[in-house]
């Protein structure tokens, strides 16, 4: 346990030019430079090339996702930040999914042996029938494979069904600092607490678990190459007390409630947090908010993006950085003024949504398809 620390406005100008000492080197893509120096310093802001781009459970447009194939493709194709999402074994053990329910994201229902094993749970108070890691030990989970997760919009990701293993954190961060290594720069990972309250309540608490791997890997100071973020405040909050990397407080739809705020009886919504008081109380143990894009730019009756909201404007003003999520290539996802053509699992017009949020000034952006993302990027730093 470490002692208090700061959180004032001097902590967080340290932190944005420490950060930006590990930053500057990250990729050198073109307009690199530009980005850097578009970088506002001091009040949260991380200095990473800016915006940012963080490759959402790796480059899963085009790999099954949270796989080490899905990594390294983002890695290779030069995203900035690498995204996991963390989940326990029953023994413990922390392992990257996206859900603890891994029905749709393994093999598991081809293994007869592990078919007592689906159950009907409720999870953050929704009703779900699968299998989930923390009923398997990691050696059990070690004899499933990977597989895509929407294997009806991408069809050709399921050419990798079964390549690859559910990794642990600590093989991932092993991973990261293998590839830093050959690089000569820090491999940047984005870190999230999936389901926090639900897991402490089994006896599974991930924070914990989370910190003595990070602090392990020397990943725990404020310049470490590491975001921690969770949709439950109260997550963050321990983890800010445990260690100094920037924490990140994930925003849903304007209506939802945290499921810790839920447990707790917090009547708050993502609504409440989103005004100057509630970013206020985010700032003080956060460094910055991962809002959905509906925030930043909300769709209007027919799906079409409306006028931006105040809430890039807001956040800055509370010193904190935003890392919206998520952008993806296919017409399905994208907003309907940017769709394309009568096929949902078609590509869209990517390149116009991006511009359209990267012009509201947010620091950094989730997207699945890397490749799309940089050279949006590259295009916005242009003009």
């Amino acid at each position: 346990m470490r002692g208090a620390k700061g959180t004032g406005p001097a902590r967080r100008a340290m932190l944005g030019a420490a950060v930006l000492g590990a930053g500057s080197a990250v990729v050198g893509l073109p307009g690199t430079a530009r980005a850097e120096s578009a970088v506002a310093h001091g009040g949260g802001r991380a200095g990473l090339p800016r915006p940012t781009i963080i490759a959402h459970r790796g480059t899963s447009g085009y790999r099954p996702e949270h796989t080490l194939g899905s990594y390294q493709l983002a890695l290779d194709m030069g995203a900035h930040v690498i995204e996991q999402d963390l989940v326990p074994t029953k023994d413990g053990h922390l392992v990257c999914r996206h859900e603890n329910d891994i029905t749709a994201t393994t093999d598991v229902s081809d293994h007869p042996e592990f078919a007592s094993r689906k159950v009907t749970k409720k999870v953050d108070g929704a009703s779900l029938t699968g299998w989930f890691t923390e009923d398997f030990t990691l050696a059990e989970l070690k004899t499933l494979r990977a597989k895509e997760r929407i294997p009806g919009v991408r069809q050709h990701n399921t050419l990798y069904d079964g390549r690859w293993e559910v990794p642990t954190y600590e093989e991932v961060l092993r991973w990261a600092e293998e590839q830093g290594r050959k690089r000569g720069r820090p491999v940047w990972l984005h870190t999230e607490t999936k389901h926090p309250t639900y897991f402490r309540a089994l006896g599974l608490g991930l924070e914990e678990r989370l910190v003595k791997l990070v602090r392990r890997y020397g990943r725990h100071r404020a310049d470490s190459p590491l975001f921690l973020q969770s949709f439950e405040p109260s997550s963050i909050q321990r983890l800010n007390r445990l260690v100094d990397a920037p924490g990140v407080v994930l925003l849903g739809g304007l209506t939802d409630r945290p499921w810790d705020f839920v447990q707790a009886g917090d009547p708050r919504t993502t609504a409440d947090l989103i005004k100057p008081e509630g970013l206020r109380w985010i700032a003080s143990y956060a460094k910055g908010i991962g809002p959905s894009l509906d925030l930043i730019i909300p769709r209007d009756a027919s799906g079409a993006l409306g006028k931006p909201s105040t809430l890039v404007r807001d956040a800055h003003a509370k010193g904190l950085l935003l890392h919206p999520y998520t952008m993806r290539n296919e017409n399905t996802f994208l907003p309907a003024d940017f769709r394309r053509g009568t096929d949902p699992n078609a590509y869209g017009d990517a390149f116009g949504a991006f511009k359209a949020y990267l012009s509201t000034g947010i620091d950094g952006l989730f997207s699945d398809n890397t490749d799309t993302a940089l050279l949006a990027r590259e295009d916005f730093l242009k003009h």
